[in-house]
């Protein structure tokens, strides 16, 4: 996809690892579904990637996850860190909130 720097790299990892960790937290909070964010990064990921159209998927589902397999394929090594930075983030807030939720702290 890009041609990135050291550093460009670095913080697209760092924003994507605390974004997802802040979504990830604020649903959790507002939901109270520990994991609802690793559930949901994965749709958000192919959404992302994927230059299909969403109704495509059901309508020719073939072709579509075909197309979904060759772009996944073709990413760079920068793409591949980034994305994986942003489902570290959504995991991590769900382990942080069982871990608040253990010390007895109670969110909404």
């Amino acid at each position: 996809m890009a041609n990135f720097g050291l550093a460009q790299l670095l913080i697209s990892m760092l924003l994507f690892l605390i974004l997802f960790f802040g979504i990830g937290f604020l649903l959790n909070m507002l939901l109270r579904m520990t994991w609802i964010m690793a559930v949901i990064y994965p749709i958000i990921t192919v959404l992302i990637v994927d230059e299909v159209r969403f109704i495509q998927y059901f309508r020719a589902p073939d072709e579509s996850f075909s197309a979904i397999g060759e772009r996944f394929a073709s990413l760079a090594l920068a793409d591949i860190l980034i994305l994986s930075s942003g489902m570290a983030g959504a995991i991590v807030a769900g382990l942080v909130m069982k871990w608040l939720r253990a010390k007895g702290y109670r969110m909404f």
